[in-house]
């Protein structure tokens, strides 16, 4: 997928609001309408919003940007992130990764540690060790989701259910102040949930464009979370994750 600056923002933008006017993009980015149009055409065409009169639209709430388009969006806030967490992660523990291109880019960055015990269901994930045999790796069963790169159901849920991983890392489709993680599908939700209940500590990565996204189905609160690793968060943010003892990670700065 090739995108520019301006064609990122605004599928960013247009995940958080569902609909956009070109009236209003031209007013934001201060260019003409015929660029604008190129530009949401451009987007239409790789099937990352719907055309709809004088505007775009989300997808929808239920169905996420495809992983292979998701894989270059705000990549390089995705391997700063990634950088951020696998710091985190010592030697020789147990990892539950799971779904998300944001845990791909985690998975890159853990691939120098040393007697990891990877859990995942998610293949790219399985795929980046696949020629480490250092680095033991597991794969769930349960249901190819072609578009996503990712399995699940009930064979995912039940191997997890064997398990409690030192570490679970997990992505999202969407953050909500009042209902916490969310997802796009709730077969995805409930592998997230199933994660978080079977580790022993929880690390949430995705960058700031997530807050407020239309995804449907509810993982978690926030107090089901104890480490966050963004790019950036408003003071109402952080002081929202403060208040249900997150632990902050900022891919620019220290922990808070």
């Amino acid at each position: 997928m090739n995108l520019n600056e301006r064609q990122s923002d605004i599928l960013n933008w247009v995940q958080q609001v569902d609909y956009l006017s070109i009236e209003t993009l031209v007013e934001r980015f201060d260019v003409s309408a015929q660029t604008i149009r190129k530009d949401v055409n451009h987007l239409a065409q790789l099937h990352l919003v719907r055309r709809q009169h004088g505007g775009i639209a989300l997808l929808s709430t239920a169905e996420n940007i495809p992983f292979d388009d998701r894989h270059y969006l705000n990549g390089d806030i995705k391997q700063r992130i990634a950088e951020k967490l696998a710091v985190q992660i010592p030697d020789g523990a147990s990892v539950f990764l799971g779904i998300g291109t944001t845990v791909e880019y985690v998975a890159k960055q853990l691939q120098q540690h040393k007697d990891l015990k990877v859990f995942t269901n998610n293949l790219t994930v399985a795929g980046i060790f696949s020629t480490i045999p250092a680095i033991q790796v597991r794969v769930t069963g349960g249901t190819l989701r072609h578009l996503h790169h990712d399995l699940v159901g009930e064979d995912t849920l039940q191997f997890i259910r064997q398990f409690y991983f030192d570490f679970g890392i997990i992505g999202c489709g969407g953050l909500d102040e009042s209902m916490g993680v969310l997802d796009f599908d709730p077969e995805e939700a409930l592998v997230s949930r199933a994660i978080i209940e079977h580790s022993r500590y929880i690390i949430l990565a995705c960058d700031r464009h997530k807050w407020g996204r239309k995804a449907m189905a509810c993982v978690k609160s926030f107090e089901g979370v104890d480490h966050f690793v963004t790019d950036e968060v408003t003071p109402e943010q952080s002081t929202l994750l403060a208040k249900n003892n997150v632990k902050l990670t900022l891919s620019s700065s220290h922990d808070v």
